[in-house]
């Protein structure tokens, strides 16, 4: 029974055994997801000791939390990083060192000290002076362990105050309140010079013996710690092979500090007058562990990055830290896009500008255009009015002098005065369709100069049998001549040619006209009996011919030689315009 009963109860419990896997499966795999999804978390919790916790720009609080990188503005002063433990932390950082990146390449922590302080006392054991030797930051040669930094040497010399008659020696953090870290002092010797007898020890460190291997921080014989904490007053070995004891403050409560001083009942006696000298080797690092604050003047244009890292007593990172970027943008004025908004903007203006002032060109043009087709309309009414009505009326005149002169019941003298009548009328009729001419507004140009030049020396030379030769090359009909101008030119040309008909003897008349380069040269030249530049030419006309010129911006220049003939040369300029434009 008691076999079968033991055989049932296997079978039972192995069936469970099996079933229960299959049951508690899924409950496994939630606390296996549960703790890889806590654990992370509760461990950024323990090493997230340290956050970023305020920023401020002249005294303004900037909103930050959250965010990977702030703005400060542009030209940001008196810029205040705040920093610190984080709420959550569970042993937060000793001290801290911050950085700004980009900006500096060097940590700093809040300043602190400790000291090394020589009190001197009365024979009533009233403290009377000190002297106070300082140290912060950390020492030369410091690597943050006992056994590779390296010690700096001191000597301090000092007189014995009045009414001195002891000595203490005190090594303290009780300086700024908030300071931690370690000060270690070593090889203390106080000595007296006395003349002849040289320096006399009064006081030196007790772990110059090196046979002392006490390893507990009870005071040495003649000295005590002290202080508002006085366990951290430690003794501490430093160095290799072998290794050095030394009196040391290890000060990790920012609210208390420490002490080591020999003790005053068997402090070496002095006298007041005495020159001392107090030597001594140090190491120390040492920061604030509260002053969690810092401060720039004033940042450039750019991008930073500020970060604060926690260390230990010794100086050492532990591995915690904070950051935030910190952006200082340029001024809107040396932004890219301001100097493209200012270039669309300048080019805008000068394209308006431009515009308006086309505008108004074109305007000033139209309105002068308008108002010489008007005149030139007005011109072309005149010498249509010349021509049909005056110059019709002239020739009628001419053409009844002829008749009458030709009656023979008119009387001689009749017909003489009718023939003048004639003779004057028909010069009457060239004047006009001079006049017509010139005012035509159809004749601004220079190939009408050129033909009507022409026509007019032939007409002049005809009337004495000169003869004439004509080299004329191409004047362009589009190179438009003002009527002032055609007429002045018209004038010399025909005083040019009358000098000749009625003063040069000359047998023939040769007229050259040309446009080259923007100049119009007509020269009239004969081969008459010529003269001498420097005789009195006023009654020939040349001084008229100059001044003509003269009026319309040209030059007059006569070549003359005696029997050689005379040539006159007109020189104008021409600036070629489009007609109508």
């Amino acid at each position: 029974m008691t076999m079968k009963s033991s055989l049932r109860s296997a079978s039972v419990h192995f069936r469970f055994v099996g079933i229960l896997p299959k049951a508690i499966l899924a409950w496994l795999l939630t606390v296996l997801l549960l703790s890889v999804v806590v654990l992370p978390l509760r461990a950024a919790e323990v090493t997230n000791t340290l956050e970023i916790q305020s920023v401020s720009v002249n005294g303004k609080s900037l909103s930050f939390r959250g965010k990977e990188s702030i703005s400060l503005g542009s030209f940001p002063e008196n810029i205040i990083f705040g920093f610190g433990a984080a709420t959550n932390a569970v042993k937060p950082p000793l001290r801290l060192r911050y950085t700004l990146e980009g900006y500096e390449n060097t940590w700093h922590e809040a300043s602190s000290e400790m000291d090394l302080n020589v009190r001197f006392y009365n024979s009533s054991g009233d403290q009377i002076s000190q002297n106070i030797y300082r140290v912060n930051g950390e020492s030369t040669g410091w690597t943050g362990s006992l056994k590779s930094s390296s010690l700096t040497h001191r000597r301090e010399t000092l007189i014995v105050p009045p009414q001195a008659a002891r000595l203490l020696i005190v090594i303290s953090s009780a300086g700024p309140p908030d300071t931690v870290g370690i000060y270690v002092v070593a090889n203390l010797v106080v000595s007296k010079s006395s003349g002849k007898l040289g320096n006399v020890v009064l006081l030196q460190s007790p772990f110059e013996d090196v046979q002392d291997d006490r390893t507990t921080d009870d005071p040495p014989v003649g000295w005590m710690h002290d202080g508002t904490r006085p366990s951290m007053a430690k003794i501490v070995k430093f160095g290799q092979d072998p290794q050095t004891k030394a009196f040391a403050i290890v000060d990790e409560d920012p609210a208390s500090h420490a002490e080591w001083h020999n003790i005053l009942d068997s402090a070496p006696t002095v006298k007041p007058g005495d020159n001392l000298v107090v030597e001594w080797n140090e190491m120390y690092s040492m920061g604030s562990g509260s002053i969690h604050e810092a401060t720039y003047g004033g940042l450039p244009a750019g991008h930073y990055k500020f970060r604060v890292r926690g260390v230990d007593v010794m100086g050492m990172l532990i591995g915690v830290e904070a950051s935030v970027g910190v952006f200082v943008p340029h001024p809107f004025w040396k932004t890219s896009w301001f100097w493209s908004l200012a270039a669309l903007a300048i080019t805008a203006m000068i394209i308006g500008v431009s515009r308006y002032f086309v505008w108004h060109r074109m305007r000033r043009e139209m309105v002068r255009l308008k108002q010489q087709r008007a005149l030139e309309q007005e011109r072309l009414r005149i010498a249509h009015d010349i021509h049909d009505d005056l110059g019709a009326r002239v020739t009628q005149i001419s053409l009844l002098s002829a008749m009458a002169q030709e009656n023979p019941a008119f009387p001689d003298k009749a017909r003489a005065d009718f023939d003048k009548v004639s003779k004057m009328s028909r010069e009457l009729v060239l004047a006009l369709y001079e006049t017509v001419w010139a005012v035509n507004p159809e004749n601004d140009n220079l190939e009408a100069l050129g033909n009507y030049l022409c026509q007019m020396v032939k007409q002049l030379c005809e009337r004495t049998q000169l003869r004439c030769r004509f080299h004329v090359l191409d004047l362009p009909h589009e190179v438009q001549v003002s009527s002032q101008t055609r007429h002045n030119i018209s004038l010399a040309v025909k005083e040019a040619v009358h000098n000749i008909i009625k003063h040069a003897r000359a047998s023939e008349v040769t007229i050259r006209m040309a446009f080259i380069d923007g100049f119009l040269d007509v020269s009239v030249h004969d081969d008459g009996s010529g003269f001498q530049p420097a005789d009195n030419i006023s009654g020939n006309g040349l001084s008229n011919m100059k001044q003509r010129l003269q009026n319309i911006g040209g030059s007059c220049f006569v070549e003359s030689k005696l029997g050689q003939g005379t040539t006159v040369r007109l020189r104008l300029r021409i600036r070629p315009s489009v007609q109508g434009s």
